[in-house]
């Protein structure tokens, strides 16, 4: 396709230059010259086609446009997957020579208005639309907020015979005739129009529109962003303009990304297929997976599926000391370490006073104490305390005896065999999932929170690079310590190499918090999904989007919505290959079919194997 604009190379020497004389006293070349090397072997010339070579072409004009023109509307036209050549071109009228014919055209629709009310006849909206129009107009012209042009836009079309020819006609003005947008064919011009359209800035079919800078500014075709990149993973396909959204997260100022959508929206879908394709980028990914949605694509690629549960053989430890990572000091470590733990134990009783805040603050440090740990130790060589350590202390210290009877559950009670034991998992693989579905409702904050200070004691001590997926971060979100611990990280991971994913489908809680809001502009890459009705108006304050694009959320199919990076921001489409799409589904009918026919090959090779 071709963008032509008039004044451009339009001006030729008006005689013979020295080149041309000196090139007229050289020998002539006997072989062929280049335009019989790339001339076609014969053009036929038809009413409304031509044939050029084994091609046909036929040659459209726009000849009427609405009132009104909406930016963009010429893009489906581009969009389409055509051999199509398209020029415009557009020439400048004197505004003095404007003024002087509008002047002309308000004195006859005033006369015919007059005319109209001398008769006694009912008035006529076209009549006085127009006059409107026309006032605005030389208003606009006067001012120098606008020009006045001569505008002319040609599309040669190709095909390989007549039949498909009409079709590619018929589809371009059913696309065009939806915006009130007419075309017709050059008829007995078509060799005016297709030299209309090569890339030579010659107008020699000469079909204009009057027009002002507005309506023409609307016609140019190059107003969708491109997200590709040279490096990066696929997202998904850009909607305005069916070019690719290949982007490199960690390419902007963080690698955080939020996910917002509905219940359904394909959501855990395209973070799934990201984190598959991280990984053959080299990236390591960790994630907290509260539903077991994550546990089929950690299988399949030979991840490490961690349950996290009161009856699981896995545990870990709150009270574990990170390697300190270089540049931090032990004693910086162990403070950060103290004010982590007071945050969760805040949510393992239910809030504290701040007396208690302080009892609990002492009583941590002294339980580190305990065990021969102070900010001058070696953090690769200690075996850290256990929650009984610490409850230990409690007893023995004043004020702090309710605390204690308040942490027997957590200790000796029925919830000991999670928060009472040593760490025995090891992050060694390059997806990790940790799974808190068969976790009691009331501790999932608490187990989010445990996981979650984990993997962040990994991270720091050992940079790689890396992706944190929080699904159903909403849960965290409800409790104030729970949600600063993840805005913490959120501002801090970017040094440490990591890219925090946060997914919510519960927008209502998430940005309440207030963390909520932080967390969000603390993330360079935002994907909204389809989005409910009730919480559309929420997601449009937060991100400021236009109407149009909080209707296109409210309306767009599954796995289609917004991809934001940084400040370009585009319509997407997740697309996955068949192969993706079997690992990373979600939807129940697909997995019931994946596991019949597992089930199918299994019993095939049973039977197999006793014949042979």
């Amino acid at each position: 396709m071709q963008f032509n604009l008039q004044n451009l190379f339009n001006q030729k020497p008006a005689g013979p230059t020295q080149s041309d004389s000196l090139l007229g006293q050289m020998p002539q070349e006997t072989g062929p010259s280049i335009k019989d090397l790339i001339a076609p072997p014969g053009m036929k010339i038809n009413s409304n086609y031509l044939q050029i070579g084994g091609k046909m072409a036929r040659t459209l004009f726009i000849f009427t446009y609405p009132r009104y023109l909406v930016t963009n509307w010429f893009s489906p036209v581009l969009a389409l997957d055509r051999e199509i050549n398209i020029s415009m071109f557009v020439h400048p009228v004197e505004t003095t020579w404007i003024m002087g014919q509008l002047r002309k055209k308000v004195a006859q629709v005033q006369a015919q208005i007059s005319e109209r009310q001398e008769k006694g006849q009912v008035r006529d909206p076209m009549l006085e639309t127009a006059l409107q129009d026309i006032e605005t107009l030389r208003d606009n012209l006067q001012q120098g907020n606008e020009k006045f042009f001569k505008f002319g836009l040609y599309l040669t079309i190709f095909a390989d015979n007549q039949k498909e020819l009409d079709d590619i006609e018929n589809e371009i003005r059913s696309l065009l005739e939806g915006k009130l947008v007419y075309i017709k064919p050059a008829s007995f011009q078509q060799e005016q129009g297709f030299l209309s359209t090569l890339p030579l800035a010659k107008d020699d079919l000469a079909i204009h529109t009057s027009m002002n800078t507005g309506p023409i500014s609307s016609c140019f075709p190059f107003v969708s962003v491109n997200l590709s990149d040279n490096k990066g993973i696929l997202y998904g396909i850009n909607r305005h303009n069916n070019s690719l959204i290949i982007f490199d997260r960690f390419s902007l100022e963080n690698a955080n990304s939020c996910v917002f959508a509905k219940s359904g929206s394909g959501k855990s879908y395209a973070v799934k297929l990201e984190v598959l394709r991280s990984m053959m980028m080299g990236t390591e990914v960790i994630i907290i997976d509260p539903e077991n949605e994550y546990q089929y694509l950690t299988e399949t690629v030979g991840g490490t599926f961690t349950k996290i549960s009161l009856n699981s053989p896995n545990h870990l430890n709150p009270f574990d000391l990170p390697v300190p990572p270089k540049g931090e000091k032990p004693g910086d470590v162990l403070r950060s370490t103290i004010i982590n733990l007071v945050g969760l134990l805040r949510i393992m009783l239910g809030g504290l006073t701040p007396e208690e805040d302080a009892v609990l603050d002492r009583a941590i440090s002294e339980t580190y104490a305990s065990r021969d740990i102070t900010p001058d130790s070696d953090f690769s060589k200690i075996t850290p305390p256990l929650l009984s350590d610490l409850q230990t202390i409690l007893k023995n210290m004043e004020g702090g005896s309710s605390l204690a009877t308040r942490l027997e559950r957590f200790t000796t009670g029925s919830y000991a065999g999670l928060f009472n034991q040593q760490t025995n998992i090891e992050l060694k693989n390059k997806l990790v999932t940790f799974s808190i579905r068969d976790m009691e409702e009331e501790l999932r904050p608490i187990a989010m929170y445990i996981v979650l200070h984990y993997i962040w004691n990994i991270i720091r001590s050992e940079l790689k690079k890396r992706i944190l997926v929080v699904d159903e971060a909403w849960v965290m979100m409800r409790h104030e310590d729970a949600a600063s611990f993840l805005f913490g990280i959120a501002k801090r991971c970017r040094k440490y190499y990591l890219g925090m994913t946060t997914i919510t489908q519960d927008v209502g809680d998430f940005m309440t918090s207030p963390y909520g809001k932080p967390i969000v502009t603390n993330s360079s890459l935002q994907i909204l999904l389809r989005q409910s009705p009730a919480t559309i108006d929420i997601i449009q304050k937060t991100f400021n989007l236009t109407d149009q694009e909080k209707y296109l959320l409210l309306e767009c199919s599954v796995g289609e919505g917004i991809f934001f990076a940084g400040l370009q921001h585009a319509a997407i489409k997740v697309i996955a290959s068949y192969t993706e799409d079997q690992i990373i589904t979600s939807d129940p009918r697909q997995i019931l079919e994946i596991e019949r026919a597992k089930e199918e090959l299994v019993a095939e090779e049973e039977i197999k194997i006793p014949n042979s």
